[in-house]
C-alpha cells in the first residue's frame, strides 16, 4: 500500500487534470462525498440506531464543520452540500475572512452558499460563542480546518478552533489530516485535533501512519476520490505500508521433501560475560523463523549457560582474540547476525570490522555491532556482503552523530538517510518501525504495540532478519517482513496476554502463529491493519 507526501500527492493532482483530464474540482466533488458519508456513518454509529434522516427517530443527524481557507476547507463545504442532501442539519464556521478563499474550494463555497447552507466566519467572540454551541449541540464535527500543506504549529485562531473541537462531545472526523499533524512527519509542534476518524485522500499520507501523529487520527479510511489507478500505479512514490498480502508473498514456500539444508544455515555472534539471554533470544527467533540450523558463537565464559538452555542451538565457544573461526563458520552459513547482547568493546568493534571486511553472504548488524560503528557510517559501504542495520533511535542517532529525540522527530527521512549514507538496509525500530534501504524505498511497519517496549525484543528480530536472509529474501524484503512478523507475533502475545508485563519470550512464542497466519489468514491480518478502504466500511 502506497504512502505519499504532500508534495508527491500535489504532482498527482496535477497529473491527473493534464494527462486523465480529472480536474481539482472533480477531485474535490470526490473528496467532500466521502468525508460526508464516513461522518454520516460515525453519527449513525455513535448513537446505535443506524441512519437518522429526516423525522427518523425525531431529528435529523446535527453535524458541525470548522472550515479554513484552503483547499482542506473546499473539502468541507462539498461536505455540507452531500449532508443536506443527507437530511442531515448543518452548521459551517470558517478559520478567517471568506473572502480571502480562492480557486476551487472558492467555487465550492459558493456553491454551498447558493445551496442555502450559510457560512460563520470566526471573526468576533459572538461567532466563537454560536460555534461552540453548535459543537457541544452536533452528533459529529468535521475538521476541515488544515490540509497537508500545513507546516509547523497552527495559528493563533486555527489553534483555538481545534481547541474547541476537543473540547466538544462530539466525534471528530478529520478531512485528509487532522489538523495540526504534519502530514509528512508526523511530527505535532501545538495544538492538534483527536480525531475519532480521519477520512485521507487518494493516498494515505506517511504523517498519518507515523507517531506521534498516528496516534491523533483514531480509524484511518482511504478513499481514492477518482484519482485514476494508472496514475497511482506510474507514479515515482517510494514508501508503503507494509501489508499481508505483501509479506505473503515475499516469503518463500516450504517444499514437503526439503531438509534442514533447504531453508539456510545462521551464524549468530553474541553475547558477552552476564549477557547469555539475548543470543539464546536471537538464535530462538531464527530458528522460529524457520532457519534449518543456527550456529550461536558467544564467549567461553558463557557457552556453557547457553547451550544448556536450547538444545536445538549448535553452541560454540569463541577463543578470546581468536576470529579465525568465527569466520571459517561465517564461510558455511547463508546469513551472519552479530550484536545481541554483546558489549561496545574492541573485541566486537574486531568481530564487526572482520565480518565487514571479509564475509560475503548477508549481514544483520544488531544493538552494539551499530554502536561500535559510531562516527564510521561511511566504512559499512566496504561490506562485501549486504548489511541490515537494526537500531533503535539511540543507536542510529550515535551512527549518524546527533540524538535521539532530534531521529524521532522525522523515523522515515532518518532512516532513508542513514541507509543512503551506509549502503545498508536500516531496520529503524520503535512504534511503526521503519525500513528503508540506500536506493530510497522505504516501509512504514503496521504491526507491534506498546507492551513490546521491553528488554530482548530486538535481539529476537534480529533473529528472525537474520533467518530471512539465509532464506534467500533480499535485505529490504528481509527487512520489512521480519518487522512485521515480529510485530504480529507481539500482537498476538498482547492479544493472549495483554500489553503489560509482555516479555520477549511470549513473542518468541507467537512467531510461528504470525508466520502461519500470513500464509494462511490475509483476511483476519487486513481486520487488524491500521487503515481500511472506504468500500469496506459497510455496517462500520
Amino acid at each position: 500500500m502506497r504512502l505519499a507526501t504532500p508534495d508527491e500527492i500535489r504532482l498527482m493532482d496535477r497529473a491527473a487534470a493534464e494527462r486523465y483530464g480529472v480536474s481539482g474540482l472533480a477531485l474535490m466533488e470526490n473528496a467532500g462525498a466521502a468525508v460526508a458519508r464516513v461522518a454520516f456513518r460515525v453519527a449513525a454509529r455513535m448513537a446505535r440506531a443506524g441512519p437518522r434522516c429526516r423525522g427518523e427517530l425525531g431529528r435529523p443527524v446535527c453535524v458541525c464543520i470548522l472550515a479554513g481557507r484552503g483547499n482542506n476547507g473546499g473539502d468541507g463545504f462539498v461536505a455540507a452540500r452531500h449532508l443536506v442532501g443527507f437530511g442531515a442539519r448543518v452548521a459551517v464556521y470558517m478559520v478567517g475572512d471568506p473572502s480571502t478563499t480562492a480557486g476551487d474550494a472558492r467555487t465550492n463555497l459558493d456553491a454551498m452558499v447558493k445551496s442555502g447552507i450559510g457560512v460563520v466566519p470566526l471573526l468576533d467572540e459572538g461567532a466563537w460563542n454560536a460555534a461552540r454551541a453548535d459543537l457541544a449541540a452536533s452528533d459529529v464535527t468535521i475538521d476541515a480546518i488544515l490540509g497537508t500543506g500545513a507546516r509547523g504549529a497552527p495559528s493563533p485562531e486555527a489553534a483555538r478552533a481545534i481547541s474547541s473541537m476537543n473540547e466538544s462531545p462530539a466525534p471528530v472526523v478529520a478531512v485528509d489530516v487532522p489538523s495540526g499533524v504534519d502530514a509528512l512527519t508526523g511530527a505535532v509542534p501545538g495544538e492538534c485535533v483527536i480525531a475519532h476518524a480521519t477520512v485521507t485522500l487518494a493516498l494515505a499520507k506517511t504523517g498519518l501512519l507515523t507517531y506521534p501523529g498516528a496516534s491523533y487520527v483514531g480509524r484511518l479510511v482511504l478513499d481514492g476520490i477518482g484519482m485514476p489507478p494508472m496514475l497511482i500505479d506510474s507514479s515515482e512514490i517510494r514508501t508503503r505500508l507494509t501489508t499481508p498480502d505483501g509479506v505473503r508473498a515475499a516469503l518463500p514456500g516450504r517444499r514437503p521433501d526439503a531438509h534442514k539444508g533447504d531453508f539456510g544455515r545462521v551464524l549468530i555472534i553474541a553475547g558477552s560475560p552476564g549477557m547469555s539471554g539475548a543470543p539464546s533470544l536471537a538464535a530462538m527467533g531464527a530458528l522460529r523463523s524457520g532457519a534449518g540450523l543456527v550456529h550461536l558463537s558467544v564467549p567461553a565464559c558463557i557457552a556453557g549457560e547457553v547451550s544448556a538452555r536450547h538444545a536445538e542451538v549448535m553452541t560454540h565457544p569463541a577463543p578470546e582474540g581468536d576470529l579465525s573461526a568465527i569466520l571459517e563458520m561465517a564461510a558455511t552459513c547463508q546469513a551472519v547476525v552479530v550484536g545481541p547482547g554483546m558489549s561496545c568493546c574492541e573485541r566486537t568493534s574486531a568481530i564487526v570490522d572482520a565480518v565487514i571486511s571479509e564475509v560475503r553472504t548477508p549481514l544483520v548488524l544488531d544493538a552494539d555491532a551499530v554502536n561500535v560503528m559510531a562516527g564510521r557510517a561511511q566504512a559499512l559501504r566496504e561490506a562485501k556482503a549486504p548489511v541490515v542495520l537494526t537500531p533503535h533511535p539511540g543507536e542510529l542517532g550515535r551512527l549518524l552523530g546527533v540524538g535521539a529525540d532530534e531521529i524521532n522527530r522525522d523515523r522515515l527521512g532518518w532512516a532513508r538517510r542513514a541507509a543512503m549514507e551506509t549502503g545498508a538496509t536500516v531496520v529503524l525500530k520503535g512504534a511503526r518501525t521503519v525500513i528503508a534501504d540506500k536506493t530510497g524505498e522505504a516501509y512504514v511497519n503496521p504491526t507491534g504495540n506498546s507492551g513490546m517496549a521491553s528488554a530482548g525484543m530486538g535481539d529476537v528480530l534480529a533473529g528472525v532478519t537474520g533467518s530471512l536472509c539465509a532464506a534467500g529474501l533480499d535485505s529490504l524484503a528481509a527487512g520489512y517482513c521480519a518487522a512485521y512478523l515480529h510485530g504480529l507475533a507481539g500482537d498476538f502475545a498482547a492479544r493472549e496476554r495483554g500489553v503489560d508485563g509482555m516479555v520477549a519470550g511470549d513473542v518468541l512464542a507467537q512467531v510461528p502463529e504470525a508466520f502461519r497466519a500470513v500464509r494462511t489468514k490475509t483476511a483476519m491480518l487486513w481486520r487488524m491493519m491500521p487503515i481500511a478502504y472506504a468500500h469496506t466500511l459497510e455496517g462500520w
